[in-house]
């Protein structure tokens, strides 16, 4: 393995002199023309950089490009995330990027812009932690962000360079900025470089950030290793040695590997086995790769003849897997020179299931449960990584890279969430797509009721507008009402949960007008198939208590015309009723004896009588009203002044009758409403609104817009004339309402 550290220093040679020292020694990489955008960028960034320190180091800003571009280098990353690395830090106010990039091409533009914006997110994560309820999940959902906001997983690897020499030179910061900057680079940057395979990055962002957080832990077990790292190092180095030679004495082909275990690692299992210092045994480990699982068995035999093993330290994973199906050899010995030392011994496929599988290395060092298709994206970069290792060394003397290693960096998995930011940094993820109506159902259901517009990046968007990854959203909300249907309709919300939101609230709120659009809409298809059906008989066919469910069903969208129709067609026809012959008063009372009436109007001094409001001027409890005999339906009860009453009284005057209202008690009565209006967004919404204020049930509902203005008619149930009269003048108070009136 090589060392990808490359600590800042101080020196007297030119350091475009130093990178190109450097560049020389790996001048089998390179074509000529790539080693010369290298040295290019080297060159416009000394000219950038000059007299310019890091913001948090304060050591020279070049000094740091010219480590990080190196590091780049040794992590086998190409000339072109080499040459971003060495121009993406400079500040914007010194530099026109379209004239400065003009010769690097565009792949190097595109990784300084996605190296600009990923600069930018770890500044928000002292506020994400100002609530410890949401600071491990935010800290989880920024991880995620800093993947997706970057189409060239390049600029992440780029970006933890750049953070590693950061801690490098972090000594010379003040107290405040290191611990800022340690915490930042444990809970953001650290697990980034362990999920995506960098072990090295790993666990030197680790110990150093681990330095600054517990300097007197981390300056304790640094004392009790009573070693150099460099001698621990050596000393795994000729336990590998040894066990390769046994292995091939066995006839065995496998892979050894090892490291000796870093301070941060040390103190967190001290921390998690309650163990002391001299009661760890895998400082030093070991992990040996084989074919077989007779293989595995085989060289633990080896192991334990090598080294003495340390009784109760054998775990044996493979005949008895981990709940995740980890499987694994793991026993611990007394190594060389009397040194405690771990031996995990698995299968290769054991081992890539470790590393890709349920049981990631990553989840297992965090603790965490990430969703099956991040761990699959997960996984792929880390293949990637893999794959871009073999390459590396399998072409080490080709003089021309692998053109299509970049491409796959180019990564598109990531695509399927987006990841925005609240005003106060929070950070929400939403499916791709998602609109600003989403992203205010996400932090709040009665925000996403009232959102009326969006400010995206500081600028007002159409909330048809699909939110990009490092958004900031700032919802603009009405201080009351609710969402609209025209959401659903025209496909506005990508989220599960606003969309169940809306749908919930619809249903509660416009169930009346539901009711009759869906009503209406029975009737277009009932009469295409027949005169008249029974309907209580077709919604229990269909599953609703009530005609009301059914028809709400209709009006939600929840029931098409053909399931309707299907359904229509498997009922019995029924006829309407034939018109009875004339029907006297005397007839009446015999009828209105039996119990008959249920309207409570007085007629001619006679009580009890069959009755019905007349459809056609629908009075209400107040108004002056007159009977007229009807053929088979009683009594029915007009407004003085009907105009349909006037024309029936023409031909038959006898039939008119005098009549008033009775004792009558929670009755409801059907009235038309007339609204006339400038039309505008939201008009239907603040009308509703105002029947909903006064307790009125509306039954029925029609709009109809017209060269800027609107009429829309109502038919609703009142108690009172009294009732109305305020219903109306709530009406005529809504903006925009030119006049309301009962038809």
């Amino acid at each position: 393995m090589v060392s990808v550290a490359h600590p800042l220093a101080h020196s007297e040679q030119p350091l475009s002199a130093a990178l190109a020292e450097r560049l020389a020694a790996l001048e089998e990489r390179f074509t000529p023309a790539e080693r010369a955008t290298i040295e290019a960028a080297a060159q416009v960034a000394e000219t950038l950089y000059r007299d310019h320190l890091h913001p948090v180091t304060t050591l020279p800003l070049l000094q740091h490009a010219v480590a990080t571009a190196m590091m780049v280098a040794d992590l086998r990353l190409d000339h072109e995330a080499i040459a971003a690395a060495l121009l993406f830090a400079a500040p914007d106010y010194l530099v026109n990027w379209e004239v400065t990039l003009a010769d690097f091409g565009p792949d190097v533009h595109k990784l300084i812009d996605g190296l600009s914006k990923v600069r930018q997110l770890p500044l928000l994560a002292e506020s994400n932690r100002s609530d410890p309820r949401l600071a491990g999940q935010q800290i989880e959902v920024m991880r995620k962000m800093m993947l997706a906001m970057v189409e060239d997983v390049r600029v992440v690897l780029v970006k933890l360079a750049w953070r590693t020499q950061t801690m490098h030179g972090l000594k010379y910061a003040d107290p405040e900025q290191q611990v800022h900057i340690a915490r930042e680079t444990m809970d953001l940057f650290a697990p980034l470089a362990n999920r995506l395979g960098i072990w090295q990055v790993k666990w030197e962002l680790e110990d150093l950030s681990f330095r600054y957080l517990e300097p007197a832990r981390y300056k304790k077990i640094a004392q009790l290793l009573d070693e150099k790292r460099l001698q621990r190092e050596a000393y795994i180095t000729d336990v590998l040695n040894q066990l390769r030679h046994e292995l091939a004495q066995a006839g065995i082909e496998g892979d050894v590997a090892g490291r000796p275990k870093h301070i941060y690692s040390i103190w967190k299992k001290m921390q998690k086995k309650r163990l002391e210092f001299h009661e760890l045994y895998d400082i030093r480990a070991v992990r040996i790769l084989v074919p077989t699982i007779r293989d595995c068995y085989t060289i633990l035999g080896i192991v334990h003849h090598l080294w003495r093993p340390i009784p109760g330290q054998f775990d044996d994973y493979i005949s008895h897997p981990k709940g995740n199906f980890y499987r694994s050899l793991h026993t611990a010995v007394i190594g060389p020179q009397e040194k405690g030392m771990e031996v995990q011994i698995r299968t290769f496929d054991m081992h890539q299931h470790a590393e890709m599988g349920v049981a990631a290395h990553w989840r297992y060092k965090e603790g965490g449960r990430g969703d099956a298709g991040y761990e699959e994206k997960i996984a792929w970069l880390r293949q990637l990584l893999a794959w871009r290792d073999e390459i590396g060394h399998e072409d080490e003397s080709s003089d021309e890279g692998p053109p299509e290693l970049v491409e796959q960096f180019k990564n598109e998995l990531f695509r399927d969430t987006v990841y925005v930011l609240t005003p106060q940094g929070r950070v929400i993820d939403l499916p791709g797509g998602a609109s600003p109506i989403d992203f205010a159902y996400a932090l709040h259901t009665d925000l996403g009721h009232r959102c009326r517009g969006a400010k995206v990046n500081g600028h007002i968007v159409p909330l048809t507008y699909a939110l990009q990854n490092g958004d900031r959203v700032e919802i603009l909300a009405a201080k009351e009402g609710g969402p609209s249907l025209d959401w659903l309709r025209h496909g506005l919300l990508k989220s599960s949960k606003a969309n169940a939101k809306v749908r919930q609230w619809l249903k509660q709120q416009h169930l009346d007008v539901l009711i009759e659009q869906g009503r209406q809409l029975y009737e277009k298809v009932r009469l295409k198939h027949h005169s008249h059906l029974e309907l209580e008989t077709l919604a229990g066919r269909l599953g609703f208590r009530k005609p009301e469910d059914l028809f709400a069903a209709i009006g939600r969208g929840e029931l098409g015309p053909k399931a309707l129709g299907d359904a229509i067609q498997t009922l019995p026809v029924t006829s309407s009723e034939p018109e009875e012959a004339t029907v006297t008063v005397e007839d009446l009372i015999r009828r209105s004896k039996a119990g008959d009436n249920a309207q409570g109007i007085l007629i001619e001094g006679v009580d009890n009588l069959m009755t019905v409001l007349a459809k056609c001027c629908k009075p209400v409890m107040g108004d002056e009203v007159v009977g007229y005999v009807t053929r088979g339906r009683g009594i029915s009860i007009h407004r003085k002044g009907c105009k349909a009453l006037e024309r029936l009284v023409a031909s038959c005057p006898e039939r008119m009758i005098a009549a008033n209202w009775g004792q009558l008690r929670d009755a409801r009565f059907p009235v038309d409403v007339v609204v006339e209006a400038q039309d505008r967004n939201g008009l239907l919404r603040d009308v509703s609104e105002a029947f909903s204020r006064d307790k009125t049930h509306i039954t029925a509902a029609q709009t109809l817009s017209h060269q800027g203005g609107a009429t829309l008619r109502f038919t609703v149930e009142i108690l009172s004339l009294e009732q109305l009269r305020h219903l109306l003048a709530q009406l005529s108070s809504v903006p925009g309402v030119i006049r309301a009136s009962r038809r």
